[in-house]
């Protein structure tokens, strides 16, 4: 049964669904860690009891304190009898933050600004998605390499780059933990000048779960961009998964005014 209700303390509750697989406390426990993760209760602000999570979402008592339970073993909350319930989320990081302007040289400062860690670097065979991206024949060899980003020890994005051959040659696998790919490619004389991506989401599989440290099934932001040279030929295809706690993407939008209709398209203006 899908239960949604209403309470002065929630604001509006995110309905919950008893024919999901996944069990009622875990839903509840997501929703909340959520709310905690995004701030909505700073750390120390007394957080819900197990009777308004119970009137919020219509759930034995048992199952709100599961729930809360939950929260507390990751440590986003501390439970106290006779206190209650408080959050004890201090993340001091705010998200990081790319915008579409001068994309490609904030890929640079993230690389300035965040750790690398390499977990595989080799050669191989394209499958169908690379060689599109790529432009290249299922004959021909492409580096692989799959790296994981960190901002102040937290991991946030999960990174699976291929480039062609020639390019890949160019610099080591220890290269890749010190500078960023955008640096490496212009170091070995290509010229960055465009891309092409598409930004969607995921879900976080067991592999990219473990090194993103989030829970399985966790929803991810997915961006896949195509990077090109001066002469418009592809030199980077990268897929990356991002947790949407710790990296947000901005976009600045301008309203367009025609005599036939009203549309938002990207600004050129840089932000200050």
């Amino acid at each position: 049964m899908q239960v949604s209700k209403k309470t002065s303390d929630m604001g509006h509750s995110i309905a919950v669904n008893g024919k999901l697989r996944t069990p009622l406390y875990h839903q509840i426990y997501s929703i909340l860690r959520g709310k905690i993760v995004e701030r909505e209760y700073a750390d120390g602000e007394q957080f819900l009891s197990e009777k308004k999570v119970v009137a919020a979402y219509g759930v034995s008592r048992i199952t709100a304190r599961r729930a809360l339970d939950e929260l507390a073993k990751e440590g986003l909350v501390i439970r106290k009898r006779g206190r209650g319930t408080r959050v004890t989320y201090q993340s001091s990081n705010q998200p990081l933050q790319a915008s579409v302007e001068g994309m490609l040289e904030n890929l640079l400062g993230m690389g300035l600004s965040t750790e690398v860690s390499l977990l595989e670097f080799d050669y191989v065979s394209p499958n169908e998605q690379v060689m599109q991206a790529l432009e290249c024949a299922a004959t021909d060899l492409v580096q692989r390499s799959v790296r994981i980003r960190r901002l102040d020890k937290q991991p946030f994005s999960y990174l699976i780059t291929f480039v062609p051959e020639f390019v890949g040659r160019t610099y080591e696998p220890e290269d890749l933990g010190s500078t960023s790919l955008i640096s490496l490619l212009e170091r070995s004389g290509i010229e960055v000048t465009r891309a092409e991506q598409t930004i969607s989401a995921t879900s976080a599989g067991p592999e990219v779960a473990r090194c993103l440290e989030v829970e399985l099934s966790s929803p991810l932001l997915r961006i896949r961009r195509v990077v090109y040279d001066q002469t418009d030929r592809p030199v980077e295809f990268i897929t990356s998964l991002y947790r949407p706690d710790l990296y947000q993407y901005r976009m600045q939008l301008s309203r367009v005014h025609s005599k036939e209709h009203n549309t938002w398209s990207p600004s050129d203006r840089s932000e200050s």
